[in-house]
């Protein structure tokens, strides 16, 4: 009965006055988007080999992860068909892991981008929604809004990433399209013991989708849907909403093992994992150096510390002084660390873009962060959170992720309980593989980006 109310109502604001239902969908969504001027003036078009009918391609996507993702998809694309022209949109940061792609000719990055006060969470705080209202996000929001709606006329097809915002402008834009749900799962819901409101309410609807993005979902434009899990798939299913698992694609950009590994192997080797939104990713670092500093070790410990291309990595330094970490100019690992900085017996070693070749050597990780988080558990390493005051990494999330990932990844709610977890896992092989068995089994295994691939090319390109 919710369901059909809402989806009553949708269809009559949608008869009534789309452009308000737009205004509305969007401050629903669980990401905001940011902006930076680009040329919308070029119309160029691609063509592929199954069709022909000229068209261009645009990827909108609305995350960290998200991001990564539409990057790999980009890059299959690029060899698979012959474009002349295509374009994507991030709606959260600045998109700076589409630079790598800056030499192909037919590729080119659009939209107003630029960072926000909230890090792109300021749906989870009054305080960081208005601070992101002040900088001008909704003015952006609706420059970005005419972009895709002008796409129309030009004959676009359009992959969306992420969640309610892209598949409301895939779906404004009255262009074919195809939907990748990779940030919403029902094992958050389904898992666990269900007690709290939330979880009534997504065992009421079925889904951890809302009736409003199922609506758009159905939309005869939408060629085809895609989801991380195999659970949420079968979900929309059973609501007559034909989707498509092909596994997680976030599994498919990190490393299943590294040989340089056994230059460390004699270290307890810890990954550190501070989320890539600052500055609250220097509070991250903060919380887990002060219970690093506390703990006592029977052997010494690698601490891998993997930075995101926009890390403020002076500030980080500032932090490992404050602990009592001295930079070694004179002393490496040769596993392509930036530096090495010692306390005692505990080494951090720095890293920009390091991640994907650096996760697999772990552990143990201490993780407040989120697509990262995720894939150290497909890949089995086992990990502590100590959530914070966010905006993203928050009790909330914390308790969401654990359940996503099926107890992978423990909340602590305390330094203390924290430090005694450590210890236990870094000591006990067999309590590393108990609780990472979760994490393994719900990520699931590589090779999901070139099926997902393979289905846009045959249901959104051919």
């Amino acid at each position: 009965m919710l369901e059909r109310f809402i989806w009553n109502s949708v269809t009559n604001l949608k008869e009534a006055a789309p452009r308000f239902e737009l205004g509305i969908k969007d401050l629903q969504s669980s990401a905001l988007p940011l902006g930076h001027a680009a040329d919308n003036k070029s119309k160029k078009y691609l063509y592929d080999n199954t069709s022909n009918k000229d068209h261009s391609l645009l990827i909108i996507c609305n995350g960290h992860g998200e991001d990564v993702i539409a990057l790999e998809i980009i890059k299959r694309l690029l060899k698979k068909i012959k474009f002349k022209n295509i374009e994507v949109l991030p709606l959260v940061g600045n998109g700076d892991v589409f630079n790598c792609l800056r030499s192909e000719k037919n590729f080119r990055k659009i939209g107003f981008l630029k960072e926000l006060p909230s890090g792109g969470f300021s749906n989870q705080s009054f305080r960081g929604f208005l601070l992101d209202f002040v900088s001008g996000f909704l003015i952006d929001l609706f420059k970005n809004y005419l972009i895709v709606r002008s796409r129309s006329k030009d004959n676009f097809k359009i992959i969306a990433v992420g969640d309610l915002l892209p598949l409301v402008f895939a779906w404004s834009a009255k262009c074919d399209f195809c939907f990748i749900g990779t940030p919403k799962s029902d094992h958050t819901w389904s898992s666990g013991p269900g007690w709290e409101l939330s979880d009534f309410y997504h065992r009421l609807k079925g889904s951890e989708w809302d009736p409003w993005e199922i609506f758009l979902m159905q939309s005869p434009k939408c060629k085809s849907l895609i989801m991380r899990d195999e659970v949420t798939a079968n979900n929309l299913k059973r609501k007559k909403i034909y989707a498509n698992y092909f596994g997680n694609p976030m599994m498919d950009f990190v490393y299943k093992r590294n040989e340089k590994i056994s230059s460390i192997m004699d270290y307890l080797r810890i990954i550190l994992l501070v989320g890539s939104r600052f500055p609250e990713a220097l509070s991250n670092l903060d919380r887990f150096l002060d219970c690093l500093q506390d703990i006592n070790l029977q052997k010494d410990a690698l601490i891998l510390l993997p930075l995101s291309i926009n890390a403020n990595e002076q500030g980080i330094k500032i932090y490992l002084k404050k602990y009592g970490f001295i930079e070694q100019s004179n002393l490496n690992f040769m596993i392509g660390e930036d530096s090495v900085w010692k306390n005692k017996g505990k080494y951090i070693l720095l890293g920009k873009g390091k991640f994907s070749v650096w996760a697999c050597m772990a552990l143990v990780g201490l993780a407040n962060a989120g697509t990262a988080t995720e894939q150290i558990a497909g890949l089995g390493i086992p990990s502590l959170s100590l959530p914070g005051l966010g905006p993203q990494f928050t009790k909330s999330f914390a308790k969401r992720q654990s359940r996503l990932l099926g107890g992978s990844v423990l909340s602590c709610s305390s330094k203390k309980i924290l430090i005694s977890r450590l210890s236990l896992l870094l000591e006990n092989k067999k309590n590393r593989l108990e609780q990472a068995k979760g994490g393994k089994r719900r990520m699931g295994k590589c090779g999901a980006s070139k099926k997902i691939v393979d289905s846009i090319e045959n249901s959104l390109l051919s």
